[in-house]
């Protein structure tokens, strides 16, 4: 039998490690992959700065307000941009450097990545698709991507994105923490949530591609591009659990009461980037799926509160159930830490006056929030864009004082 190594692979490949954790990771915890690919991943130009983008970590351009904040959809664009150049910041915390904190960001694309491919050593992207699919042609293999499906691309991983649709719009999370994982069940035991059954890796595929390429690699904030003169997407065969993955939001298994009240949103926890406080997360990535609500002697939609958390909503599809107008697919809304909100007066009323004994069936709808332990800082394009809903605040507005003083 042929012997198999890194001094001799088959085929006249090269071996080539990729590693996402420290070396001395515990075994439990420890992501790595081995590529064997045409050429190493060394084999490319120098680096230069890219010129200034709209994709960036600068969430320290102003202070955050402690203000709701919410944003109308992105217009699609009106020249010809791919993913890359159609990335635009929307807020953030920590950095790349210190190894903690997100960047959250949209997306709008009307034409592949052609010639062009990227890679992101700051943190892996969790890419949110609201309209349009993509296919994301990666090291590892091909993944195709739909609205209510997200994709995971792991840190250092080079690949480009393509359009199977004449456009495309969403959202992206960078994690610059710990990796993304998923939360463990506690009492719910060993079914519910997003079980790990339901987890794609990609759809084996290589180029063998010569001629003139663009890199595109971000590092410490910043975009700088080399020239390539093959296709980075050359890795014939590979083995690991460092791997780009992705995961349909409707195979979720929704967990509720079916008594009274109804428990923290942590049972809509789909995966979690953890810090070094227990139960803590640097980032956790919720959803609010279909689902029936059946709790009597409640008031079903969330109440108001105040986090210690920070959160970031988005709206892929449908209507969210706690605000009745102004929140649209592909728009997006913040609530920083102790920023006090909940529902809006109209569906405060109509929750207030429902039939308990009836279950509400949600259907049609599918929103989605990355929720991080410190402060949100919008970025400076964010609190200037005509996007923002200067009347935000004014939801609340029609909550009437309705106490009425106890008599002797």
């Amino acid at each position: 039998m042929a012997r198999n190594s890194p001094q001799t692979v088959a085929h006249g490949l090269y071996a080539e490690q990729i590693s996402g954790t420290a070396f001395t990771a515990p075994r439990s915890q420890n992501r790595r992959s081995w590529f064997y690919r045409i050429r190493p991943g060394a084999v490319h130009g120098r680096f230069s700065r890219c010129v200034e983008s709209t994709f960036h970590n600068r969430f320290d351009e102003q202070p955050a307000p402690p203000s709701a904040l919410r944003w109308w959809p992105q217009p699609a664009p009106t020249t010809p941009v791919d993913f890359v150049d159609g990335m635009w910041t929307l807020a953030g915390n920590g950095s790349p450097a210190a190894n903690a904190g997100i960047g959250i960001h949209w997306y709008a694309a009307n034409r592949s990545m052609t010639g062009r491919y990227f890679c992101n050593a700051d943190a892996e992207m969790l890419i949110v698709p609201q309209a349009g699919r993509l296919q994301l042609a990666t090291e590892f293999g091909l993944i195709g991507l739909e609205p209510q499906e997200i994709a995971v691309i792991p840190r250092g991983v080079r690949y480009q994105v393509r359009l199977l649709d004449p456009s495309a719009n969403g959202y992206v999370c960078e994690n610059f923490g710990a990796l993304l994982r998923l939360p463990d069940l506690g009492p719910i035991g060993s079914n519910g949530l997003a079980n790990a059954r339901d987890f794609l890796s990609p759809v084996a595929a290589y180029e063998e591609v010569d001629g003139r390429f663009e890199l595109i690699h971000k590092f410490q904030g910043q975009l700088w591009r080399a020239d390539i003169d093959h296709s980075p997407l050359d890795v014939v065969g590979w083995h690991g659990n460092y791997v780009p993955y992705k995961y349909d939001l409707r195979r979720f298994n929704t967990i509720g009461s079916i008594s009274y009240d109804h428990p923290d949103p942590s049972i809509f926890l789909v995966l979690s980037s953890p810090t070094d406080t227990p139960g803590v997360g640097n980032l956790d990535f919720v959803i609010f799926p279909p689902r029936q609500l059946v709790a009597k002697d409640t008031f079903r939609p969330p109440w108001y509160h105040r986090n210690i958390a920070s959160e970031f909503m988005g709206l892929i599809d449908g209507v969210y159930d706690a605000k009745a107008d102004g929140f649209l697919p592909g728009g997006a809304s913040l609530h920083n830490t102790m920023t006090a909100h909940g529902p809006d007066a109209v569906t405060f009323d109509k929750a207030s006056r429902a039939d308990l004994g009836q279950p509400e069936i949600i259907t049609d709808t599918m929103a989605f929030m990355f929720e991080t332990r410190s402060a949100l800082h919008p970025s400076a394009q964010a609190l200037a864009s005509p996007c923002l809903q200067a009347d935000y605040q004014q939801c609340w507005s029609g909550l009437k004082k309705r106490f009425v003083a106890p008599t002797a």
